[in-house]
């Protein structure tokens, strides 16, 4: 029998969580590709001379989705929006730690694509971004999870309900109020007082 690719992710995320010492193993190439293709959606646009590349950030992503507890009780879709999640938070800390200052330092800027762009300016600095995705998650935790999975994670309307347990008219919803708040946030400096 024929087993799809997503399926076999899943299967063997269930065996890791039922304690298969092989399944880490048989998890890697499953999944190290479509790691690697996120990592370099995300790079791409990057400033010249970033240090970072896409195989060091799938490594140091691996290696901390490793250290998640939970990352053995879940499917694909899921896997995927905690390593979006988790591969934002090493793209923010190279950027954070490669700064000087917080306003002259080396910025770490990332191309939206248009699906997800919420300004007109497709680039945006990503410890901007970080800083009002950290507000937006105050204000509601949900409404930052889709833009975390939808951008980071680029996961479909359908996946992004399938992860959060709600509706896909409730995604669609939360979508737009998210990306007109950050819309709002991020073009914040550049209107006149």
């Amino acid at each position: 029998m024929n087993v799809s690719p997503k399926t076999q992710v899943t299967r063997t995320l269930s065996a890791l969580s039922a304690g298969d010492g092989r399944a880490m193993g048989e998890l890697i190439p499953l999944v190290y590709h479509e790691l690697r293709a996120l990592a370099d959606i995300y790079l791409r646009g990057d400033r010249s001379g970033h240090t970072l590349q896409p195989t060091a950030l799938v490594h140091e992503a691996f290696l901390r989705l490793v250290d998640e507890t939970a990352v053995s009780r879940m499917d694909r879709t899921h896997f995927f929006a905690i390593a979006a999640r988790v591969m934002r938070r090493v793209l923010v800390d190279h950027a954070r730690a490669r700064a000087t200052d917080k306003r002259g330092g080396a910025f770490h800027r990332v191309t939206l694509h248009a699906e997800v762009a919420v300004t007109a300016d497709a680039e945006v600095d990503l410890m901007t971004l970080d800083d009002a995705l950290g507000r937006l998650a105050e204000l509601d935790e949900r409404l930052c999870r889709v833009v975390e999975l939808r951008f980071f994670g680029r996961l479909t309307i359908e996946e992004t309900a399938s992860v959060l347990g709600v509706s896909k008219r409730s995604v669609d919803s939360d979508w737009e109020l998210a990306r007109a708040w950050l819309h709002r946030e991020l073009t914040r400096d550049l209107r006149p007082e």
